[in-house]
């Protein structure tokens, strides 16, 4: 007969045997959660319909021209070149998807006036057909088939399959368009983007009343569902920490005078949270507008604009400043800065993704349990302190204790937060 094995919840037994259980010793596993992921509706002459798309910066990189329609270096891509300046990835919204461009043998991929540009070109040889597809001119697939039902899909075209193919030097496609990107397309890709993560939403429009919408999608989730993020308007008061008012326009003709939201969507985005953007130099594509007076500086800084200044031959972001500008003893002057605010919100997010992964209906609500929750976030403090994000850090403020009821777990877990340097004041004594 065998002997009794395997583990045990309890000495309760009855065959003779080895009872063994495996476990870790204890040990924090928690860790910061990656920055630099951006959210932003945008209009486009080509792309992805009616869904949130991911690209990241490597993939804008290589494949610009199957994502978005042009090439990297063109001048209708100069707002997402700004964005991807320090942002890592981007999840993408087309606001004006329209009707696809289309010919006797296929359809453009996505609606746009972009999808004008392809031409189909068949050459006959021996009942074998070579199909090449043409993207403004440049050649981006090729396929041999005897018929078009064995034509496969590429990047850029539908294949009518039931197609009967015919010699061709080039037919054209046509009746490619833009749709319009009004406030019911804004308000369909916030309520797309609501289970995505990200750090920064940009708003890219200059109506106050979609500005207003984005801006109340903000506060709600980071008021109601404690989901942190901040969002990047042009020209608006929101009154609200989570909420970066851009005030430069651009002196670029024929751009849109938000343009600057894209740069400062990626760059939030991208900023770690032991650095702030005050005194970065903006490196994008766009003429700024810097003409202020020192008096429309400090204006603006009292006021919660987030503004650009020249600094010799430099443009730099003058302080890295939200629109939370009426202060009051619950939330002081720290929520202002954009630095402290990405650590709360590094911290809220980071401690209810190590809830919600490790211990939400996992560990018991006792002692033992409380205590492995409060090693784990004194741990991630620890961790801050040594990134020097927070200062001061004493464990013993931690407190973890029972809530209300059985179920429930109260947190007190005091920081304090660390900023950059932006002000010198100095006396030099000569004796």
């Amino acid at each position: 007969m065998a002997l009794g094995g395997g583990t045990f919840l309890s000495e309760n037994k009855i065959l003779p045997g080895s009872y063994i259980n495996f476990t870790s010793a204890a040990r924090a596993d928690a860790s910061l959660s990656e920055r630099g992921t951006a959210a932003i509706g945008v209009e486009l002459d080509w792309g992805v319909d009616g869904e949130v798309f991911m690209v990241e910066s490597s993939d804008f990189l290589t494949d610009s021209v199957e994502l978005f329609g042009y090439g990297y270096t063109d001048s209708k891509l100069k707002g997402i070149r700004d964005l991807f300046k320090n942002a890592a990835k981007c999840y993408f919204y087309r606001l004006n998807s329209g009707e696809k461009a289309t010919c006797a043998i296929g359809s453009a991929r996505y609606s746009g006036v972009a999808g004008n540009k392809i031409t189909i070109s068949v050459i006959e040889k021996d009942g074998t057909f070579i199909v090449d597809t043409y993207y403004d001119g440049k050649n981006v697939d090729s396929q041999s088939v005897t018929a078009a039902s064995e034509l496969i899909d590429n990047a850029f075209v539908i294949f009518n399959k039931e197609a009967s193919l015919e010699a061709s030097g080039g037919t054209a496609m046509t009746g490619g368009t833009n749709g319009t990107g009004g406030s019911s397309a804004h308000q369909e890709f916030l309520s797309k983007i609501e289970s995505f993560s990200f750090n920064t939403l940009g708003c890219l429009s200059d109506d106050d009343e979609i500005k207003g919408l984005y801006c109340d999608f903000t506060k709600q989730m980071r008021d109601t569902y404690g989901i942190k993020f901040q969002c990047v308007v042009y020209r608006y008061a929101g009154e609200n920490e989570g909420i970066i008012s851009v005030e430069n326009t651009v002196k670029d003709e024929g751009e849109a005078e938000y343009s600057l939201v894209y740069w400062v969507t990626g760059a939030s985005a991208g900023c770690e949270i032991n650095e702030s953007l005050t005194n970065a130099i903006y490196d994008g594509s766009f003429t700024v507008n810097t003409e202020y007076k020192q008096s429309d500086l400090e204006d603006g800084i009292e006021s919660g604009k987030f503004m650009f200044h020249k600094v010799g031959d430099n443009v730099r972001v003058l302080e890295d400043i939200n629109t939370f500008t009426e202060f009051t003893t619950d939330k002081n002057e720290d929520f202002s800065y954009n630095q402290i605010v990405r650590v709360i919100d590094q911290i809220g997010n980071d401690i209810a993704v190590l809830f919600n992964t490790k211990y939400l209906g996992k560990v018991q609500n006792n002692n033992a349990g409380r205590l492995a929750f409060w090693s784990d976030i004194v741990y991630y403090n620890r961790e801050l302190e040594r990134l020097g994000v927070i200062e001061n850090f004493n464990a013993d403020d931690v407190i973890v204790e029972m809530g209300s009821d059985k179920k429930t777990v109260r947190v007190s877990n005091p920081i304090e937060a660390v900023c950059a340097m932006s002000k010198l004041y100095m006396t030099v004594i000569v004796k």
